[in-house]
């Protein structure tokens, strides 16, 4: 790791101090700007790319003059100097007045006795305190730090002061967009919906390939920072990638002009939307539709602390290229070129006609997967991807699955209860009393609830995470076929109606929920807001 700021020395001193140095007060500085691009072209031919550029500039704002300037003072001095006559040696005591006005400019210094000053000025370090020393007439204390080294971990030296390294998570995180939006898959159209999440609207569609509902677009996954979101089609085992923020998107035709949907019914031709940034064609069983791809889940990517950013986040697809084989594949996030591949083989888990069902990020940035109504995997992400299976217990039944800030696995099961894993201690605990249902999609929210979508039992459980027990059993109305689940970068609870639309809740003041309706059939599952990520932020 490289940190910040290595060159440090007491003129620098002297500008934090605010002090400047020289006659004429005159201090122009300059910060050169830091600018940030990727941009991608694709060779492969089973993969359509187009670029993502990002750009970063920083200005500060300069004194042009630079001075620094005392206040101006006038009155009158009485000049009590004697004049002797040298005739009569009698003395003239006769008192002069100046009334002249005196303007300094520039640093004050004190050209009294060597004893010091009370108001800092100095000749040299003898007139400071100790430990101080004299720079350009003023006692200046010795800096904090000269290097890096000279802090403590997770800080970096900067013009002699210690300061705190950016951390994920930070307020000042760069690279994340103003807004938090849900992205809701719309299966029968082959689009997904933009939805802000907090004035509850929908922003725009996109399309998700070149099929229309042939795509049979299902699950969405969107990265860290919110910036982007990949969509699975599960019809033609295409991944297709988003961008939520304009200045992400790409100038195709060099028109100067961002086109790209401003609305819902604007939904424009496959290709023409400048914001649709990259389509890869994975290598999945054709014209199945269990092979998918759907288990999907970004990467957070690798902190970098000048940028206050992650950089180079991958996205986990899985789907079934074979009959009895799955793959994991690890795609690059800005170019969806495939970069590394986790094989099962044999896939024999569950209902093995469909390939990997729903999949997770934990807090060490393992990858969790699970098959339909079969076992429970892991990809051990710090030990060149081992995979790991996890026997699941025998009624379980698993269809939706989520990890919490914990690092434990939580699934639904349809016609089946919910479970938590432990892997702490490889135990697997069942919640009473949601076992007659068939459950789909779940999520964990920031204040130690889980959330299950029940079908059946038109509405949605809450459950203590710790506990593993019911808290409560929400109805919702309109409700036919609840299906998704996620947390919104302000903590609250999404749940996706296949049928209906969206439904916002508030985790603090379940009373408060709020409905949006959205046209069209919605197979949406996974972590649609990027808020599951947030868990595996480190702690």
């Amino acid at each position: 790791m490289t940190l910040r700021h290595t060159k440090y020395f007491y003129g620098s001193l002297l500008a934090a101090f605010g002090l400047v140095v020289g006659c004429t007060g005159d201090d122009t500085s300059s910060a050169s700007s830091d600018s940030a691009s990727s941009s991608t072209s694709d060779t492969n031919p089973t993969t359509t790319a187009t670029s993502a550029t990002s750009t970063a500039t920083s200005s500060p704002t300069t004194d042009a003059s630079g001075s620094n300037s005392a206040s101006s003072s006038s009155g009158s001095m009485t000049d009590s100097d004697a004049t002797t006559d040298a005739t009569t040696g009698e003395t003239d005591t006769t008192a002069g007045t100046d009334t002249s006005t005196t303007t300094t400019t520039g640093p004050i210094t004190n050209s009294g006795s060597s004893s010091g000053s009370t108001d800092g000025g100095c000749m040299d370090d003898i007139d400071c305190p100790d430990g101080e020393s004299c720079i350009e007439g003023l006692c200046v204390p010795p800096p904090e730090c000269v290097e890096d080294k000279d802090c403590a971990d997770l800080q970096y030296c900067d013009a002699g002061t210690c300061q705190d390294l950016c951390q994920p998570g930070d307020d000042m995180m760069m690279g994340m967009v103003e807004d938090s939006f849900l992205w809701v898959a719309n299966t029968s159209q082959g689009s997904i919906s933009k939805v802000d999440t907090q004035m509850l609207v929908e922003l725009a569609r996109y399309r998700s390939g070149p099929g229309g509902g042939s795509e049979s677009p299902s699950r969405t996954a969107v990265s860290v920072d919110g910036r982007f979101v990949v969509v699975n089609n599960r019809g033609t085992g295409r991944v297709t990638m988003i961008a939520a923020n304009p200045d992400d998107c790409t100038d195709k035709d060099n028109s100067n002009t961002i086109e790209t949907s401003q609305n819902p019914n604007d939904l424009l031709a496959w290709q023409a939307d400048e914001c649709v940034l990259w389509s890869t064609q994975l290598p999945s069983k054709a014209n199945d539709n269990g092979a998918g791809p759907r288990a999907v889940t970004w990467t957070l990517g690798t902190w970098n602390y000048d940028s206050c950013a992650y950089e180079d986040p991958k996205v986990w697809v899985g789907y079934r290229p074979a009959n009895s084989v799955a793959h994991m594949a690890q795609l690059n996030g800005l170019t969806g070129v495939i970069e590394e591949t986790v094989e099962i083989n044999p896939w024999t888990t569950g209902n093995s006609s469909w390939g990997p069902y729903g999949a997770a990020l934990d807090k060490d940035a393992n990858v969790w997967f699970t098959g339909l109504r079969g076992d429970l995997y892991k990809i051990d992400t710090q030990n060149n991807n081992t995979l790991a299976t996890i026997t699941s217990p025998g009624n379980s039944q698993f269809y939706g699955m989520t990890v919490d800030e914990k690092g434990r696995t939580w699934t639904a099961g349809c016609s089946g209860p919910v479970y938590r894993y432990d892997p702490m201690d490889q135990s697997w605990t069942a919640v009473n009393g949601t076992g007659n249902n068939c459950l789909r999609g779940i999520g964990a929210d920031r204040e130690g609830a889980i959330w299950v979508a029940s079908n059946g039992q038109c509405g949605v459980y809450q459950i203590d995470a710790d506990d593993a027990t019911v808290i409560k059993f929400h109805s919702l109305n309109p409700c036919s076929t609840p299906v998704g689940i996620s947390i919104d970068e302000e903590g609250y609870v999404f749940v996706v109606d296949q049928g209906q639309g969206a439904w916002k809740i508030d985790p603090l003041n379940t009373d408060d929920k709020q409905f949006l309706p959205i046209t069209g059939n919605h197979y949406t599952y996974s972590d649609m807001t990027g808020g599951q990520l947030k868990g595996a932020l480190p702690q």
